[in-house]
């Protein structure tokens, strides 16, 4: 079970954070102000997601140690605030004219 899950939450890591850094690029070269702020929004709701399995693999597949479930814990806040802040962003930015 624990294999299957590492096969799991590595790839999902390594797509979120490539999906990141695709979307901070097209972010900042973009000239349009509506554009920018969809970029930064997925880029915010991946990185959201990328924190989110972070969090899980140290939740669920590491040694239950008092630090590594602090510090999974800070990572599941800090990624759901920002899944649900690149999410409202999003919606604002798309109904942008």
């Amino acid at each position: 079970m624990e294999s299957l899950m590492q096969w799991l939450f590595t790839p999902a890591i390594v797509i979120t954070l490539v999906l990141s850094i695709v979307f901070s690029f097209k972010s900042r070269r973009s000239a349009d102000q509506r554009t920018k702020g969809l970029h930064a929004s997925r880029m915010n709701m991946s990185m959201g997601v990328m924190l989110v399995f972070i969090a899980g693999v140290q939740l669920l597949l590491s040694g239950q140690s008092t630090l590594r479930i602090v510090i999974g814990a800070i990572f599941l806040v800090i990624g759901l605030f920002n899944l649900f802040a690149g999410l409202r962003n999003h919606s604002v930015y798309r109904l942008m004219r």
